[in-house]
């Protein structure tokens, strides 16, 4: 667990910024399943889609794909602000949405997403071996969800370790709250089973970089949530995940955080 101040985030800023480049271009609305799928459900066909923003100038550059928030009944597809110009492309993406679907569809169609970014980032210049998955709250967990399970991304015959790093942003840790709804299960009673991140804990996962608000601020429990999965990829035998708790922030604290996204994929691709 590591607490992280005002200042340590205005230092970080400059770091964020180093890598700026100005020619970008993005695509939007890009189908990620296939066309005999997509004519076979027209809710598939409406939110299955994803946008990718990309440095033209640039080749070889890593990719963070990016799950939005909204508690998996709300929310749209983003390119955030504060990752645009950074030298990295930033794939945003929609999902079905409960409750039209139930678990697993929508863990399935954020494998989907990173699937085709494995598939497809090459076509657009960006390294395949450098791909990463983030998001904020119900996205940090699909984030989580994806990249702890392997069955959603074997799937597509793609191996989860080959995710370069996992930046959940103040992901539920425990089965979503949203799941538990779906299973007539009340939001203020936790649960750890097969939708839980927790459950599938494991020594040889991707680098993972825990970010959270603030415990006394956050919504309940996420904190812990997030200091348990920590302990117990370390009790795994996990030798990279780090917890950062954002000082004075609560569950909306995703500006502080990106500095930190951004650095991580620096730390780990050595761009």
């Amino acid at each position: 667990m590591k607490r992280i101040v005002l200042i340590l985030c205005f230092a970080l800023s400059a770091l964020y910024t180093h890598a700026q480049v100005d020619n970008y271009e993005i695509v939007e609305n890009i189908p990620y399943f296939g066309d005999e799928l997509r004519k076979s459900d027209a809710y598939i066909a409406e939110r299955c889609v994803l946008d990718i923003y990309y440095p033209k100038d640039l080749k070889s550059f890593a990719t963070i794909v990016w799950f939005h928030g909204g508690g998996i009944t709300s929310g749209k597809k983003e390119i955030p602000e504060p990752l645009k110009n950074k030298g990295v492309a930033v794939i945003g993406v929609n999902y079905r949405l409960s409750p039209k679907v139930k678990a697993p569809e929508y863990i399935k169609d954020a494998a989907a997403a990173v699937a085709w970014a494995f598939q497809n980032i090459a076509d657009y210049g960006g390294d395949p071996t450098s791909i990463f998955v983030s998001g904020h709250s119900a996205g940090g967990y699909l984030a989580s969800m994806i990249g702890l399970d392997k069955s959603y991304l074997a799937a597509h015959k793609i191996d989860a370790n080959d995710i370069a790093g996992l930046i959940p942003f103040s992901g539920h840790t425990i089965t979503h709250f949203t799941i538990r709804g779906e299973q007539g299960i009340p939001g203020e009673q936790p649960t750890i089973d097969k939708y839980a991140p927790l459950f599938h804990v494991r020594k040889d996962a991707p680098p993972l970089l825990l970010i959270t608000g603030d415990r006394e601020r956050e919504l309940l429990g996420r904190y812990e949530e997030n200091a348990y999965l920590m302990r117990m990829m370390k009790v795994v035998g996990h030798k990279e995940t780090v917890l950062y708790e954002m000082d004075g922030y609560g569950h909306g604290m995703t500006h502080p955080a990106f500095p930190l996204l951004i650095n991580e994929v620096k730390r780990i691709t050595g761009k």
